[in-house]
């Protein structure tokens, strides 16, 4: 009989980015290492990853960095908690930008652009927080309860949610209408 402890995951984590590509795989990292010691599912792990890494890449291309700074020169924040309840929620607040955040129809040959979708298709909500001093808060709740056994089953129905374009009346595959992420 093996004895498992569980151990709690810190009720939030949040830490300056550099403005720019370089900050991106640290922040992930630092998320990964932090959710796994606090027995989230690798799963939940996983769309929390790559929801930050969406985010951070958004803000960093659509918006300025926090701050008086030059684009390149600053930082973006981004935080990550789970509270009480298991909810787990992650947000990236920048200096704002001069669009809002909202998903895009892009072409099946386009670079970009299926961040938002992508995010909608793996999280249970997200929003955009507008804050006095111009910045921009995008949030996500990941998860509403990452310790619910039903949590790591997400994953495995991405496929049905998110919907493949049609080209010429046959249906791409979902490998082949959106590049790797990573």
């Amino acid at each position: 009989m093996a004895l498992v402890v569980a151990q709690e995951v810190p009720t939030s984590s949040s830490m300056a980015v550099t403005h720019g590509p370089a900050g991106v795989g640290q922040a992930r990292h630092r998320m990964r290492d932090q959710l796994r010691t606090g027995g989230v599912s690798e799963s939940v792990i996983d769309d929390a990853v790559l929801i930050l890494s969406e985010l951070l890449s958004n803000a960093c291309k659509h918006g300025r960095p926090l701050g008086d700074a030059l684009a390149g020169d600053g930082d973006v924040r981004c935080a990550w908690r789970v509270d009480t309840g298991g909810r787990l929620t992650v947000e990236v607040t920048d200096g704002g930008g001069p669009t809002r955040p909202a998903p895009a129809t892009p072409s099946v040959t386009a670079h970009g652009g299926r961040g938002l979708n992508i995010i909608t298709a793996l999280a249970d909500d997200w929003g955009v927080r507008d804050d006095t001093l111009g910045e921009v808060t995008v949030w996500v709740v990941v998860h509403e309860d990452v310790h619910d056994p039903e949590a790591a089953r997400r994953r495995d129905d991405f496929a049905t949610r998110v919907t493949a374009p049609t080209v010429s009346g046959t249906r791409l595959g979902y490998a082949d209408a959106y590049e790797d992420l990573d």
